[in-house]
C-alpha cells in the first residue's frame, strides 16, 4: 500500500499529486483496474501475446 508523509504546512493538492505519482510509478492502479473485471486464462494469452509483439 502506497503511503507518504504530509509536511507541515503543504498544500493538500500537493500531497496528492504526490501520491498519484508515487502509485503511478509502483502500477498500482494499472493492476487495480485490470483486476477490476474477471479475464479468461484464454483471453490474458492473448493479451500478453500481443504485448509481446
Amino acid at each position: 500500500m502506497s503511503e507518504i508523509r504530509i509536511k507541515k504546512g503543504e498544500p493538500i493538492d500537493k500531497a496528492l499529486r504526490r501520491l498519484k505519482k508515487k502509485m503511478d510509478k509502483e502500477g498500482t492502479l494499472k493492476s487495480i483496474r485490470n483486476r477490476r473485471y474477471y479475464e479468461k486464462p484464454s483471453e490474458a494469452k492473448r493479451r500478453k501475446m500481443k504485448r509481446r509483439r
